[in-house]
C-alpha cells in the first residue's frame, strides 16, 4: 500500500498541481507510462473471468476519421470499466489490407509517377503496398495512442499476416470440399475502373437523372416490330431474345418467331417466360443475358447465347460491330443517334432510377458475365437463421437490428468472393496447364500430390477482403490451432462495436463462418451505434468539405473532451450530429474536475492513504455525498453493462458538476476553514474517498486528465487504469441524510429565489424565519443552521414551529416549511414603491402603444395574421405584468 506516487510514476506531490490543466503534456506522458509498464496487456489475471474484444481492424488506406473515433472510444469505455472491475481483458487491435481500396491508393500514386502496377509487374507492385501498408499501419498507431486506447499491442493482428493466411487457405479448402464455394460463369457486379468483381453490397445505388429508351425490334417476316424499353441501349448489342409473357393475347401469335435485331441485324427469337410483367409497359423485353442478372436466368432457361459486348475496362469489344473501341458513354450517344437515324427510336422519356456505383472506386458498375468464385450462403445462412430463432444466437443492441440482419440472411444470395486484383489472398486453386483440371489445396505442394502433376499454376485472382475478415473474431486467437491458449480463453468475444453500414458486409458473415468453423457464435452482443454526421446533419464527404479530423479536435480541444463528446452525446443505434460546440461543453467540464480537483487537494496537505476513514461521526453533507455517489455507481454500471452511453453521460455531468461541485464541495468549506479538528479530518477523508471514487467512474471516458488529477491523490496502486471499479454498498445508503440535504438545499434555493425576485444581492444580509411544518423538520434546521446561515448570508435567523412574524413579508414555500423574509430587511419599502410605479407607467406606454395598434382597422386589414397574433400576444403579456406590478405595490401598502 503507498500514499503518494511510486518513484517512477509520472506524477507528482498533491500540492503541486498545476494552476491549468494542459492536455498535450498529459496524453503524451500517461500512453507512454501506461505503454511502459503493460497494463493493457491481457492474461495478467489468470485467475480472473476473461472479457475479449476484437477491434473492428481500419483499412490500412489513410487516416482514421472521427467515425472511427467514435467507433474505438465506446470499445475503449467498455474495456476499461471490464478492466478495473477485475476481468481479465484483452482488446485485440489490428487493421485490414483492404484489398480494392488499397491496391486503388497505390495505383493512384503510382500513375502520379506516370507508370501502372503492370509496368512494375506483380511482385514488384506488391513491395510498393506492403510499404503503404507499413507507413499507415503506423500512422493508425500514432492516432490509437493520441485518442488513449487501452489496446494490447503484444497481440496485434493484420488480416494478411501469416496466421491470416493459414485461417483463410483452411477455409477455403473446407468449404470448396463441402461443395459450398464453386467456380462458375454468372452474372457479377463488375467495377471497370478497378477492373474486378464486387459482391452485392459492395455497391451503392444512388439515384440518377437518365433516360427510357423505347425501341422498335422488326419481325423477319416483315410483319411488324415489337417495342422494347431501355435504359443502356449499348446493351441491346449483346440481345439475344425478346420475351412476352406466355399468357398475354397481344403476343401469341408472336411467339417463336424471328425478329431482326437493328445495327447488328442478329436473329433473335421471341420467347415466352413468366418473368415477363405482362400489365407493365409493352409487355415485351429484350433479353441479354451476358448484362442483366434477370436476363441470365432467362437465357439458361431457354438456352440462349451469352454475348458479352464490352471488355474488363467497360470498352466495347468486337461484339459491339461498328462501336469496337468506344467507351460504353461514348457508345450510348452514337449508338441513339444511328437508332434515331434508322427509324428504330421511337421516344426518350426522362427517367430517375437507381444506379448501382462502385463502393471504392465510385465507377457505375457493370453487370457482367464473368468466370468468378462463388460462396454458397444459404446453406451457411441456415445456420444463423436457427441460432437467432431458438435464443442461441447474438444480442443485437438496439434489438431492431436484429430484424435489419434477418431480412438479409433469409434472402440471401450467393457470394461472388474472387477479386482481379493483385493485393490480397491469393485463392489457393491451382489449374493444370495440359488437361485443364483444377486443384484446391492448402499450398502448392499439396496441389502437386493430390494431383500427380507438375504443371500447375495458381489461380491469378485473390479473395474479397471480407473473406478474410469475417474470420477476424476467431483466427486473430490462433484459430486453426483449437489448442490455442488465447482462442481458449478468449473466444467467442463478449461483444462486437460497429455500424450500423457493415452489418450486411461483415456483422453477418462473421456469424456465418464462426458457426461454420468453431460451432460458436464469434461475440455474444453487438452493439450497432450510427455514424457521425456534421452539425447540419448531412453525411460527412470531401465533396461537401465536411469531413472532421479527430486529431484536430485533439489538438485543439484534448482527447477526453472529445472521447466525452461523442461517446455520450449518442443513442444507440442513431446518427450522431458533431457539433463543436459540444466538445467546447465537454471541455468546460474537464476543466470543472481540474478546478475541482484543485481545491480538494490544497485541502488535503498531509493526508495520506491510510488516513482515509469515512466511518464514524460524519455531516450531514458528508453522508449525503457518499449516498450519492453510491447511487451514481450503481447507476453507472448498469448503464455501461446496457451500452446506454448518453444516459451514462448524463448522471456523470450531474452529480460531478451538481451534487459535487455546487453543493458538497462549498458546504465542505465550513468544515475545512472551521475549527473542529475532529470534524475537519473526516471532511477531508470523505473529499478524498469521493474524489478518488468519482474520478474512477469518469476514468474510461476520460482517460489523461483522471490519471494525472488521480496520481496527484492519496492512493494506492500504481495507475488509475488497474483502480478498483467503486461497487455500490449497502452500508453508504443514507436516506436521512438525503432528506436533510434535500430540505437545505430547498431551503437555500428558495431564499436566492426571493433575493433575486426582489434585486438583493448575495452580498447583502437577509433576515430569515421558517415556519417548520414538524418537529422533525425543526430538528433538521436546527442541526444544520451553520449550512442555512453561511449559504443564505443572513443576519438573523429563527426557526420555529409558530415563530413570530412581521406584517410584510417576502415568503416561499417549500416541502416540509415555510420561508419568511421581512420586508424591511430587505429593501426600502418606499423606494421599492416608487420603481415599481415607474415600472407601472412604462407597462402601461407598451399596453396603450399595442391596443392602439390593433385599434387600428387599417393595420388589423392589412397586416398578416402572423403579426397580429404576435401584436395579440404582447397586449397579453404587458397586460398581465402590469396588474403583477400593481398587485406587489398594494401588497407593499399594506
Amino acid at each position: 500500500m503507498q500514499d503518494t506516487v511510486q518513484a517512477d510514476t509520472p506524477g507528482s506531490k498533491q500540492n503541486d498541481m498545476p494552476t491549468t490543466y494542459d492536455p498535450k503534456a498529459a496524453e503524451q506522458k500517461w500512453y507512454a507510462y501506461w505503454m511502459e509498464h503493460g497494463f493493457f496487456e491481457a492474461g495478467k489475471r489468470p485467475e480472473a473471468e476473461p472479457y475479449s474484444i476484437v477491434i473492428p481492424p481500419p483499412n490500412v488506406t489513410g487516416m482514421l476519421h472521427i467515425g472511427h473515433a467514435l467507433d474505438f472510444t465506446l470499445q475503449d469505455i467498455l474495456i476499461r470499466t471490464k478492466r478495473m472491475q477485475g476481468f481479465d481483458t484483452l482488446w485485440l487491435p489490428g487493421t485490414d489490407h483492404a484489398g480494392i481500396a488499397t491496391q486503388t491508393k497505390v495505383e493512384q500514386k503510382l500513375r502520379q509517377q506516370g507508370i501502372s502496377r503492370h509496368d512494375l509487374g506483380r511482385e514488384k507492385f506488391l513491395e510498393q503496398v506492403w510499404a503503404w501498408k507499413d507507413q499507415y499501419a503506423e500512422t493508425i498507431h500514432e492516432q490509437w495512442a493520441k485518442m488513449g486506447l487501452s489496446l494490447d499491442y503484444s497481440r496485434e493482428r493484420f488480416t494478411f499476416d501469416e496466421g491470416m493466411a493459414a485461417a483463410v487457405r483452411k477455409v477455403f479448402v473446407e468449404l470448396y470440399q463441402k461443395g459450398l464455394i464453386y467456380r462458375g460463369k454468372r452474372i457479377i457486379n463488375w467495377d471497370p475502373a478497378a477492373r474486378t468483381a464486387l459482391s452485392d453490397i459492395e455497391v451503392e445505388y444512388k439515384e440518377v437523372n437518365g433516360h427510357l429508351y423505347h425501341l422498335r425490334y422488326p419481325l423477319k417476316d416483315g410483319s411488324g416490330f415489337l417495342t422494347v424499353a431501355t435504359t443502356r441501349p449499348e446493351t441491346m448489342l449483346g440481345d439475344t431474345a425478346v420475351a412476352v409473357h406466355p399468357e398475354d393475347e397481344r403476343y401469341r401469335n408472336l411467339i417463336g418467331k424471328t425478329l431482326i435485331l437493328p445495327i447488328i441485324s442478329r436473329e433473335i427469337p421471341v420467347i415466352a417466360d413468366e418473368y415477363v410483367e405482362k400489365d407493365f409497359g409493352s409487355g415485351a423485353v429484350k433479353i441479354t443475358p451476358a448484362h442483366d442478372p434477370n436476363d441470365f436466368e432467362v437465357g439458361l432457361r431457354h438456352n440462349l447465347p451469352q454475348i458479352n459486348v464490352m471488355d474488363e475496362s467497360g470498352t466495347m469489344n468486337e461484339e459491339a460491330g461498328p462501336y469496337q473501341g468506344q467507351d460504353r458513354s461514348e457508345c450510348r450517344k452514337n449508338i441513339i443517334a444511328d437508332l434515331q437515324e434508322q427509324g428504330v427510336l421511337v421516344s426518350i422519356e426522362d427517367h430517375v432510377h437507381q444506379v448501382g456505383h462502385s463502393e471504392r472506386s465510385g465507377a457505375v458498375v457493370e453487370p457482367y458475365l464473368s468466370t468468378q468464385w462463388f460462396v454458397k450462403m444459404q446453406p451457411l445462412a441456415e445456420k444463423a437463421i436457427a441460432a437467432q430463432k431458438d435464443g442461441s444466437g447474438v444480442n443485437f443492441v438496439p434489438e431492431r437490428f436484429e430484424k435489419t440482419y434477418m431480412n438479409w440472411i433469409e434472402n440471401i444470395r450467393d457470394w461472388c468472393i474472387s477479386r482481379q486484383l493483385w493485393w490480397g489472398h491469393r485463392i489457393p486453386a491451382w489449374y493444370s496447364e495440359s488437361t485443364g483440371e483444377v486443384f484446391v489445396a492448402d499450398s502448392e505442394e499439396e496441389a502437386r500430390r493430390i494431383s500427380g502433376l507438375d504443371d500447375l499454376r495458381q489461380d491469378e485472382d485473390v479473395l474479397d477482403t471480407w473473406f478474410s475478415s469475417n474470420l477476424w473474431p476467431f483466427a486473430t486467437l490462433g484459430w486453426p490451432d483449437e489448442n490455442s491458449s488465447d482462442y481458449q480463453r478468449y473466444y467467442p468475444n463478449n461483444v462486437l462495436v460497429t455500424g450500423y453500414d457493415i452489418i450486411y458486409f461483415w456483422v453477418a458473415r462473421m456469424i456465418f463462418s464462426a458457426l461454420e468453423f468453431t460451432g460458436k457464435k464469434p461475440f455474444s452482443d453487438v452493439l450497432i451505434h450510427g455514424l457521425v454526421r456534421d452539425a447540419e446533419g448531412r453525411k460527412m464527404s470531401k465533396s461537401l468539405g465536411n469531413g472532421i479530423d479527430p486529431l484536430d479536435v485533439i489538438e485543439q480541444y484534448g482527447a477526453d473532451a472529445m472521447r466525452y463528446m461523442i461517446s455520450t452525446g449518442i443513442t444507440a443505434g442513431q446518427d450522431l450530429r458533431f457539433r463543436i460546440e459540444k466538445v467546447e461543453q465537454a471541455r468546460n467540464f474537464a476543466n470543472k474536475i481540474w478546478n475541482a480537483s484543485r481545491f480538494a487537494l490544497m485541502n488535503l496537505e498531509g493526508v495520506s492513504f491510510a488516513d482515509i476513514d469515512i466511518t464514524g461521526e460524519l455531516s450531514t453533507a458528508d453522508r449525503w455525498i457518499l449516498h450519492r455517489l453510491n447511487e451514481t455507481s450503481r447507476d453507472i454500471t448498469r448503464l455501461i453493462d446496457a451500452y446506454e452511453y448518453g444516459e451514462t453521460g448524463r448522471l456523470l455531468y450531474n452529480f460531478i458538476w451538481d451534487d459535487l461541485c455546487d453543493w458538497y464541495i462549498e458546504f465542505s468549506k465550513l468544515t475545512l476553514y472551521g475549527e473542529d479538528a475532529a470534524a475537519k479530518a473526516k471532511t477531508q477523508s470523505v473529499l478524498a474517498y469521493v474524489l478518488d471514487r468519482t474520478l474512477r467512474l469518469i476514468h474510461p471516458f476520460m482517460p489523461f486528465i483522471t490519471e494525472e488529477i488521480w496520481q496527484h491523490l492519496p492512493h494506492e496502486g500504481d495507475t488509475i487504469t488497474l483502480a478498483e471499479w467503486p461497487k455500490y454498498e449497502a452500508a453508504l445508503e443514507q436516506p436521512q441524510a438525503v432528506a436533510e440535504m434535500n430540505l437545505l438545499m430547498d431551503v437555500i434555493r428558495a431564499v436566492r429565489n426571493v433575493r433575486a425576485e426582489v434585486n438583493v444581492p448575495m452580498s447583502k444580509k437577509v433576515e430569515l424565519i421558517i415556519k417548520a411544518a414538524s418537529d422533525e423538520t425543526l430538528n433538521i434546521i436546527a442541526k444544520n443552521d451553520n449550512y442555512i446561515g453561511r449559504f443564505c448570508n443572513t443576519s438573523s435567523f429563527e426557526a420555529g414551529l409558530e415563530p413570530n412574524t412581521p406584517d410584510k413579508v417576502m415568503s416561499a414555500v417549500i416541502t416540509g416549511a415555510e420561508l419568511l423574509l421581512p420586508l424591511a430587511g430587505l429593501i426600502d419599502i418606499e423606494q421599492e414603491i416608487i420603481r415599481l410605479e415607474k415600472e407601472v407607467q412604462t407597462l402601461n406606454s407598451e399596453v396603450e402603444r399595442v391596443e392602439k395598434k390593433l385599434g387600428n382597422q387599417g393595420f388589423v386589414a392589412k397586416a398578416p395574421a402572423k403579426v397580429i397574433e404576435e401584436e395579440r400576444a404582447k397586449q397579453a403579456d404587458y397586460s398581465a405584468k402590469r396588474e403583477k406590478v400593481l398587485a406587489r405595490i398594494a401588497e407593499l401598502r399594506g
